[in-house]
């Protein structure tokens, strides 16, 4: 469902137009082959109430695609998380697991 006060970049806050959707920019940026994506794996604590998340920071693309890797990332884990600002959080440390599946699918990770 989309937000009708929702803004962009430009300061649009509303349209008359029933049809009109906000464009992002990563709408418009194409997805990066997975050799050439930089994505970095860590852990961390942060606003988290004490408990460990693995967060994958760094892909460069759309945003469907970027929820597609999440939801195969977290498949693989076998746990819970979420994509927010282009940022894929898996609950529970799962670096090592993460790593193993982004290199067998192609990615070039680089653990922190």
């Amino acid at each position: 469902m989309v937000k009708k006060n929702q803004t962009d970049s430009r300061g649009f806050v509303y349209s008359t137009n029933p049809d009109f959707i906000f464009e992002t920019q990563n709408d418009l940026i194409e997805t990066v082959l997975p050799e050439q994506q930089k994505l970095k794996v860590k852990i961390e604590t942060k606003l988290r109430a004490g408990k460990l998340v693995t967060l994958i920071e760094g892909f460069i693309g759309k945003k469907v695609d970027l929820e597609s890797l999440g939801k195969k990332l977290k498949a693989a884990c076998g746990t819970g998380g979420a994509i927010k600002d282009g940022t894929i959080i898996i609950q529970g440390d799962h670096r090592d697991k993460v790593v193993q599946w982004l290199l067998k699918n192609g990615f070039k990770p680089k653990r922190i």
